[in-house]
């Protein structure tokens, strides 16, 4: 299918000079041959998202960005907004870019949609000019690894059965202050390099503990802090979403008068919400089965 591929690509380039886009995004499971073909993609700045970025050539590192996301199923919409909100979180996108973004459905290898997303408009949040860096202060790194956490969490649950837990990234200190323990703090007498979210060895031992009642706590560089944590910060704002519960409500007000970011994974949807001064950054929707 490398025709309709390179098809795609030409109206891509095409449209993307038109709007006067920021950038293409291509997903590389549909797009390998575009990919290989380093050339063919030189009509105009490109990002590459793939699953498996320790896999991508050299020359295709040298040349074009990467953004990495987790291989779990998601919708294809959704798998834009994690590319996006990765990419915004990297310093590549801010508040209104437009991108050109090309996917379809890897089993068939071929380019078949193509989403236009507004940076501003898509994501909410990014018209608030004091949210303009949504992760001011976190380190990029730990950002995308609590995303790919809770991605994982809300796609494969645990031991068969669907979790719901809260992320809550920066500004610690505060946050501290705002909430209170429910349970003995597992990580409690930890050295911090023990106990950093970054560290692969810890995702099997964070995901057991998503199971307990509260929020992680997790310092700005990946520490965690603790688990098992009631966050008492209350949302007094009138225009939140009708229909979500308590933990959105919670990660609603932690968000609100702190500089924290709240990941949210829901126990009832699989759905993964980011929070940033209190309103909803992104949905990420799981795929229906």
């Amino acid at each position: 299918m490398s025709s309709t591929n390179t098809l795609f690509m030409e109206f891509a380039c095409q449209f993307a000079q038109e709007i006067k886009a920021k950038a293409i995004l291509i997903y590389d499971e549909v797009a390998e041959d575009l990919i290989k073909a380093n050339e063919t993609m030189g009509c105009y700045e490109t990002v590459v998202i793939t699953k498996k970025s320790d896999e991508m050539p050299e020359k295709i590192r040298s040349s074009m960005k990467i953004i990495s996301i987790p291989g779990v199923k998601v919708t294809r919409l959704s798998q834009i907004k994690i590319a996006v909100t990765k990419g915004i979180a990297a310093g590549f996108f801010q508040k209104g870019d437009k991108l050109v973004c090309l996917t379809g459905i890897p089993k068939f290898g071929y380019c078949d949609s193509l989403f236009v997303i507004d940076v501003g408009k898509e994501f909410e949040i990014l018209t608030s000019d004091e949210s303009q860096n949504i992760i001011a202060g976190i380190h990029p790194e730990v950002f995308e690894a609590t995303l790919n956490i809770a991605l994982e969490l809300a796609a494969q649950g645990r031991e068969g059965r669907p979790v719901g837990t809260i992320f809550v990234v920066g500004d610690h200190e505060r946050v501290m202050e705002l909430s209170r323990q429910m349970i003995f703090n597992p990580f409690m007498g930890y050295d911090e390099e023990e106990r950093n979210i970054l560290d692969e060895n810890l995702r099997e031992t964070i995901k057991e503990f998503s199971a307990l009642d509260g929020a992680f706590i997790v310092k700005e560089n990946g520490v965690l802090v603790t688990a098992g944590r009631h966050l008492s910060a209350a949302l007094e704002g009138k225009d939140f979403p009708h229909g979500l519960g308590s933990r959105h409500i919670a990660a609603a007000g932690i968000t609100s008068v702190t500089d924290a970011i709240a990941v949210v994974v829901s126990e009832s949807t699989g759905t993964v919400r980011l929070f940033k001064k209190g309103k909803i950054f992104v949905n990420i929707e799981k795929a229906s089965e």
